[in-house]
């Protein structure tokens, strides 16, 4: 009965042709330190004769004899030095392979999450649809039930865009990472990845301009195209006057696409814009209030 042989990985063919090069360069290496051993007794034979005046014939039978050992260990030489680039070409290989493999394995962890998220959405959406329906197909209606169903239903939205979204982003960060030019962070969030402060209602949006504002003394800065989380006291002016879009609106769909949720940091073209202060966009829709927006 037949048996199919499992195709090694790269990371084993290469650990093979070191393995082989390495048993070859000690071949060659005991080679010529035989050959060195034995030139080193032809030129001692030699010196013998020539210091006890021995015949010509003699002594051009030991020249000869000399030479070709001597011409023997210089070609073993040779040999021995394209067998170490070998093994360096060999090593640098298995390198690249290992290296390759551990992206390959990120990458592969990074799609698995993209198709739980993927997975999971479904019966989320399943979930939220039986509040709603719960709240809907009651005969009798109630002011607090229906803003709950409002509010459910835009969160089934925004969370159903928000899975679309980063499954595309995950799944082209896997993509960067098995070619090896992008750089996953997997143990520490970023700064920019860092939560958002506890005692701040916060909102994720997505940003069409730079934008600043001010939080306890401190001012923070975004850019265009970027997903942040913004303070809910601000949101209101911010989509207002459409420095802000929510994340299932159709256009922020296309910016993603186009831009991605990082913000253009960098670009000459974006970075020139002055950002809106949002801070003091609320100072002058309320001219009465005393606010101090420098």
């Amino acid at each position: 009965m037949a048996f199919f042989r499992r195709e090694p990985s790269p990371v084993a063919r290469f650990e093979g042709a070191l393995r082989d090069r390495l048993a070859a360069r000690q071949k060659l290496a005991g080679r010529l330190r035989t050959a060195e051993a034995e030139l080193g007794e032809k030129r001692a034979a030699a010196e013998r004769l020539a210091v006890a005046g021995a015949a010509n014939a003699r002594l051009d039978r030991a020249e000869a004899s000399m030479r070709a050992v001597e011409s023997h260990a210089k070609t073993l030489a040779a040999a021995l030095a394209e067998c170490d680039e070998q093994v360096a070409a060999a090593e640098r290989a298995l390198a690249d392979a290992i290296a390759q493999r551990d992206r390959n394995l990120v990458a592969d962890e990074i799609e698995a999450m993209a198709a739980a998220i993927e997975r999971a959405a479904p019966g989320f959406e399943a979930g939220a649809a039986t509040l709603i329906e719960s709240v809907t197909k009651r005969s009798t209606t109630m002011p607090e039930a229906t803003r709950f169903s409002t509010t459910v239903d835009a969160m089934r939205r925004e969370v159903l865009s928000a899975v679309e979204l980063v499954c595309w982003e995950l799944r082209s960060a896997a993509v960067h990472a098995r070619a090896g030019n992008a750089n996953v962070a997997c143990d520490a969030p970023s700064e920019s990845e860092q939560p958002p402060l506890a005692e701040i209602e916060r909102q994720l949006i997505y940003t069409l301009h730079p934008l600043l504002w001010r939080e306890g003394g401190e001012v923070t800065r975004v850019p265009a195209f970027a997903l942040v989380g913004l303070p809910k006291a601000l949101l209101p002016t911010a989509l207002r006057h459409q420095h802000v879009d929510h994340l299932n609106a159709r256009r922020v769909q296309t910016l993603m696409h186009l831009h991605g949720s990082e913000g253009l940091v960098g670009d000459p073209q974006y970075d020139e814009l002055q950002p809106v202060d949002l801070d003091a966009l609320i100072a002058a829709e309320k001219p009465d209030a005393q606010v101090d927006v420098a």
